[in-house]
C-alpha cells in the first residue's frame, strides 16, 4: 500500500488518510510454524508510515497534496494530535477522542477537533456524514489558501 499511495499522491490534490493500515504487522516467519506449544512469541516490525513519509516528502519539495490525518487518542487529545501534525508535516489533523461512549468508534456520531495551521476548532457532537462534511470545508479552505500544489490535480473521489 505504501508504494501505491507514494506514487500516486502526486497526481492528487487532497489526500485524507482516515485510518492507518497497521503500525505493526508480524515478522515473517522463516519456515512454517510447527503447533504443539503451549505458547508462541509473535514478532511485531514497525510498518512504514504512509503519512508521515507524505509528509516528508512534501517538505523537500514546494509541491504536493494537501495532507490530512487522522488522532486517534485516549488521554492528552489535544497535545497528542498537535505533536502528530508536526512530526508528520500536514496541514490539517482530525483530533478524535476514541475514549467516549458517544462518539467515535461503533456510533453513528462523532465529535472531533480540527488542528490546522490557524490553531483548533472543535467539531461537536453530531451526524459522521455531517463531521465528514465539516472536514471537506476545512480542506477546502486550506486549498484556497495555497492552491494546487500538484503537477496535475483531479477530481477524483477514492474510498
Amino acid at each position: 500500500m505504501h508504494r501505491a499511495v507514494m506514487s500516486r499522491a502526486g497526481q492528487m490534490d487532497v489526500v485524507i488518510m482516515a485510518a492507518a493500515v497497521a503500525d505493526y504487522a508480524p515478522q515473517r516467519a522463516p519456515q512454517k510454524v510447527q503447533k504443539g506449544a503451549d505458547t508462541l512469541t509473535l514478532v511485531l516490525h514497525k510498518t512504514p508510515d504512509i503519512l508521515g513519509d507524505l509528509g516528508h516528502r512534501r517538505l523537500s519539495s514546494a509541491k504536493g497534496p494537501v495532507l490530512v490525518g487522522f488522532a486517534a487518542e485516549t488521554e492528552n487529545l489535544l497535545a497528542r494530535a498537535a505533536e502528530k501534525r508536526a512530526k508528520k508535516h500536514v496541514d490539517l489533523i482530525i483530533a478524535n477522542d476514541v475514549a467516549r461512549s458517544d462518539a467515535g468508534f461503533d456510533v453513528d456520531t462523532n465529535a472531533v477537533i480540527v488542528i490546522g495551521p490557524d490553531g483548533s476548532e472543535p467539531l461537536p457532537l453530531q451526524s459522521k456524514a455531517r463531521i465528514a462534511s465539516d472536514i471537506l470545508d476545512r480542506v477546502e479552505r486550506v486549498l484556497a489558501a495555497h492552491g494546487s500544489r500538484t503537477d496535475q490535480g483531479t477530481s477524483q473521489v477514492r474510498g
